[in-house]
């Protein structure tokens, strides 16, 4: 059976193996593409190596699950859950907070046996077995109990941060964010904070069981317990693939104080939005308005479907609301995401509703949720468009450039970063972003793109040469479109707006500043894929 004594040599081959990369430099060498579909650096690759190498050497009987190389079944009993390199970007700009981390369990954070963690910075190492307590350098940890007005949080403050973390910062006497969730867990085990709060805006920036496996089993063995936000005792497979939002506290009124107090009560103001045009879509909305009465929340109503409804109303330019519930198809979202800055919630009024979150028949569900903030947000970057060095507007699914005349193709150019890219004969040029690429840009023979991919798809429409195909930039790229010849073309942006295009000029395309935010219940790209596109007509 695997002992504390096997993870501890594990963790001086990790030591010795990150000790001699010479510099920073070498530490942060991009190398490899990790199992979690993120760069690894040389740091968490040598690391790894140097633990998979002792295991197999010494023949250890463990399954293997690691940030980089994924899982590995080696036939064993029990399962390493481990993070080679737990605060990557201290250990490459010398900061004193980063760990290997380590544990073993048979299928889930729940039955987790052992856990090591070591400061490869400092050489502290703190560890626990299940029944037997935690210990750092050898002594006892123990949490401490909470002075509620005095609350001291370690708090996930990265660029990946849920604005919830910064609305907590606020809240207690005093935070600090380190970049290491398991140093930053292990604190809280030796109760010189009161909790770690990690909730993270993106459901693929929430922790992995790899980050806070060693950690969980400490601060347990040390008395604390790690929840989920609604209220349950976290627990996780051994998988890359579940994440999870999280609050780990030495004593459990920090978890009240936290999240009941703070996060349940959020200040929403809601706006309703409608396109009143939509066959049958009077009575959806008037739903949403008396639910929104029932729970006794401030909301507005959007001019137009106020006055089908009867209540006062104001434009959604104008709304200060935070959250827009937006009742009908894809067209109507993205003119709502033209409109406001908000988080946008759909409410599926239209044939297939891609970017809608609630079906029709599911309304007062959706809206439990969304009060009662069971939701994350998706962010996707917009496509700023800018004509003769005028800025037009942003477009959520793509630009088009097409020939006004029906049945004239155009000559076009397409330069990406001002260097020639393509020179074709078709009826226009279409730029997506990865959300549009389910839209108009697969309906002309392109591939759909994951959101999570940073690129943008450049779509010939209906070319006259075989080999025009569409291809793929980096979402950082300047596409401009050329209109070669004396003959007028219109920018169409989001299938809303007409921008006439003089022969001989050009538009240019580029990631915007703003983003669309989408509140989403399901992350489930390719389940939605299947739903809305493949199994419907």
């Amino acid at each position: 059976m695997i002992t504390m004594e096997d993870l501890s040599a594990i963790a001086d081959a990790v030591q010795e193996a990150v000790e001699k990369i010479p510099t920073s430099e070498e530490r942060g060498k991009k190398v490899c593409m990790g199992a979690d579909g993120t760069c690894s650096s040389q740091i968490d690759k040598v690391a790894e190596n140097a633990a998979l190498m002792y295991i197999e050497l010494h023949k250890l009987p463990l399954n293997i699950l690691s940030e980089e190389i994924g899982y590995v079944d080696n036939g064993g009993e029990e399962t390493l859950v481990m993070d080679p390199i737990d605060g990557t970007s201290n250990a490459i700009a010398g900061l004193p907070y980063y760990t290997v981390s380590l544990a073993v369990g048979k299928s889930r954070l729940s039955d987790i046996r052992l856990g090591y963690l070591r400061n490869l910075a400092t050489g502290d190492v703190m560890c626990a077995e299940r029944g037997k307590g935690a210990f750092k350098n050898g002594r006892p940890m123990r949490v401490r109990k909470a002075v509620p007005d005095d609350l001291f949080l370690m708090i996930y403050e990265g660029n990946g941060a849920h604005p919830d973390a910064f609305g907590v910062a606020k809240q207690v006497r005093s935070s600090r964010s380190l970049g290491c969730a398991s140093l930053e867990m292990e604190i809280v085990a030796e109760g010189e904070a009161d909790g770690y709060f990690m909730k993270a805006e993106k459901y693929t920036r929430s922790v992995r069981v790899v980050d806070i496996a060693a950690s969980t089993i400490i601060l347990r063995e040390a008395g604390g317990e790690v929840y989920d936000l609604d209220n349950n005792v976290l627990d996780m497979p051994f998988d890359l693939e579940h994440r999870s939002n999280f609050l780990a506290v030495g004593d459990d009124r920090v978890y009240d104080i936290v999240v009941r107090h703070h996060l349940n009560h959020a200040d929403h103001r809601y706006g309703v939005y409608a396109n009143a045009k939509i066959e049958n879509i009077i009575e959806p909305a008037r739903t949403v308005v008396e639910y929104l009465r029932e729970k006794e929340v401030d909301f507005c109503v959007d001019t137009e479907i106020a006055d089908a409804l009867g209540v006062p109303g104001i434009p959604i330019s104008r709304m200060d609301a935070d959250i827009i519930i937006v009742i009908g198809g894809d067209g109507t979202i993205l003119r709502a995401l033209q409109a406001t800055d908000a988080k946008i919630i759909g409410i599926n009024g239209g044939s297939v509703g891609f970017l809608a979150e609630i079906e029709g028949d599911g309304i007062r569900e959706g809206l439990d949720r969304l009060i009662a903030e069971d939701y994350i947000v998706e962010t996707r970057f917009k496509l700023a468009c800018f004509y003769n060095g005028e800025y037009l507007k942003d477009s959520v699914n793509e630009a088009v450039v097409h020939t006004d005349t029906v049945a004239k193709i155009r000559h076009f150019r397409v330069y990406v970063d001002d260097v020639l890219a393509s020179e074709l004969r078709s009826d226009g040029m279409l730029v997506s972003t990865p959300t549009g690429s389910t839209c108009y840009a697969m309906s002309l023979g392109a591939p759909y793109m994951d959101p999570k991919v940073n690129a943008l798809l450049v779509v010939p429409m209906a070319a006259y040469k075989f080999n025009s195909r569409p291809f793929v930039v980096p979402a950082t790229s300047k596409v401009t479109v050329e209109n070669v010849l004396d003959k007028g073309c219109l920018i169409v942006l989001d299938g809303q707006d007409e921008i006439y295009m003089e022969g001989g000029s050009k538009v240019e395309f580029m990631m915007s500043e703003q983003k669309a935010k989408f509140i989403r219940f399901d992350t489930d790209f390719y389940s939605r894929v299947r739903d809305k596109l493949v199994n419907t007509l």
